[in-house]
């Protein structure tokens, strides 16, 4: 197994290799403008530092979200051009579950949060590192202050909000390896990974133009 690893739902832009046993290959940057631009030579870089060409990869995992369009949708459609020109399969999973697994809570239940600007954060809770307790979903922090109380939260919602998670742990953004490693786990185990289809939970911020004039030739 070799498998490709990547997440652009966050403002890290993360790549990692995995070779079934351990991640032999990583990289992230943080930069929210420039996902277009960063990602593929990251792949680059993380290919040459493990000493491999990308035609040895034998699967691709992303993260699907809950991110923001514009982001989200450069490591999707990267991962499903991928996929295509090597013809190896490629799978989804949830941004939110990366960073749980990541997480230095050695004890839950516990938060993530992401931001999700608009004064909003991408939230979901665990029971542990590897289970999910509840849907990601898209909320003001304000507005789930009594959902989440006292619960120890992880990401970068948590950091940007601590009225409302006052006990905020690492990591901030989530990272391929730690993608790359919940994916490879969840594979032995025999469990079916999501589609990599993107998580949005919102409309995007681009909207078409209500009551515009139409101008046709005559």
């Amino acid at each position: 197994m070799l498998l490709l690893a990547l997440d652009t739902a966050t403002p890290a832009v993360t790549v990692a290799l995995h070779d079934g046993t351990a991640v032999i290959a990583s990289s992230s940057q943080v930069d929210a403008r420039r996902h277009g631009e960063l990602l593929l030579p990251a792949v680059d870089r993380v290919l040459a530092e493990a000493g491999v060409k990308l035609d040895a990869v034998t699967g691709i995992v992303t993260g699907i979200g809950p991110g923001p369009y514009t982001g989200l949708r450069v490591g999707l459609m990267t991962a499903d051009t991928f996929g295509l020109a090597l013809g190896v399969p490629v799978h989804g999973l949830c941004t939110l579950d990366g960073l749980a697994y990541a997480a230095d809570i050695e004890k839950g239940p516990f938060v993530v949060a992401t931001d999700a600007r608009r004064k909003e954060v991408y939230w979901a809770v665990y029971e542990d590192s590897r289970t999910r307790l509840t849907e990601p979903a898209v909320d003001r922090p304000a507005d789930i202050a009594e959902k989440v109380a006292g619960l120890p939260a992880v990401g970068a919602g948590a950091l940007l909000y601590p009225e409302t998670f006052p006990v905020a742990h690492e990591p901030e953004h989530v990272s391929a390896a730690a993608l790359a490693s919940l994916a490879v786990e969840k594979l032995a185990a025999g469990e079916e990974l999501p589609a990599p289809r993107p998580l949005y939970l919102r409309r995007p911020d681009a909207q078409v133009p209500k009551n515009y004039k139409v101008v046709t030739p005559k």
